[in-house]
C-alpha cells in the first residue's frame, strides 16, 4: 500500500498576495511546515533532466524540488537579525580582553559579516521571485491532512487573487 500526501496547489501573480494567503492560512490554524514553494530554476532543471516553460509543467510532479516558504516578515527577520546578532557575538567573545578597541572591531566585523549574509540571501530570494514570474508565477504547494483543510486552503488562496488553484495526491 503507498502513502500518499494530499496537497493544495495554487500559483500567485506577485508576493504580496501570496505572502498574505499564508498569513491568512496560518490564522486559520495551518502549520508554517505546510508551505513549499518551488525551488530554483537550477536546481529544478538539474532535478528533472530539463529547463520548464511555464509553471503549470511541473505544479503536479511529485519529483520537482521544493523550497522552504519565507513570509515577509520571516524575510525581513533575515534582513534586520544576523548584523546585530553577530556584532552581539563578537562582543561577547572579546569581552574578557579589557580594552575597547578589540570589541569595537570585533562588533563591527561581526555586524558587517550579518550584512552581507542578509544581502545574499535577500537577492537569492528576489531572483528566484523574478525567474518564477517569468515563468508564468510563483507556484505553492499546500499540504492538507483533512477535507476540511483542503477545502479551506482552496477558499482562502482564491480569495487572495491565486489562480489554477487544484487538489492532488502524490507519494510521501
Amino acid at each position: 500500500m503507498s502513502v500518499t500526501i494530499r496537497e493544495v496547489v495554487a500559483v500567485f501573480d506577485d508576493t504580496k498576495s501570496l505572502d498574505a494567503a499564508v498569513y491568512a492560512l496560518e490564522t486559520r490554524g495551518f502549520d508554517r511546515a505546510a508551505f513549499s514553494l518551488l525551488a530554483s530554476e537550477a536546481a529544478v532543471a538539474e532535478k528533472i533532466g530539463h529547463r520548464y516553460q511555464q509553471v503549470k509543467d511541473v505544479e503536479d510532479d511529485p519529483d520537482v524540488p521544493r523550497g522552504t516558504f519565507f513570509s515577509r516578515v520571516s524575510r525581513l527577520e533575515m534582513d534586520y537579525l544576523p548584523a546585530p546578532i553577530l556584532a552581539s557575538v563578537g562582543v561577547l567573545v572579546l569581552v574578557g580582553v579589557g580594552t575597547l578597541l578589540p570589541v569595537l572591531v570585533a562588533a563591527g566585523a561581526g555586524g558587517l559579516l550579518g550584512a552581507a549574509l542578509s544581502r545574499v540571501l535577500h537577492e537569492q530570494h528576489a531572483a528566484r521571485v523574478q525567474e518564477q514570474l517569468a515563468h508564468g508565477g510563483l507556484l505553492l504547494w499546500v499540504n492538507v491532512r483533512s477535507a476540511n483543510e483542503e477545502q479551506t486552503a482552496m477558499e482562502v488562496l482564491r480569495a487572495h487573487s491565486a489562480h489554477d488553484v487544484h487538489a492532488h495526491d502524490i507519494a510521501a
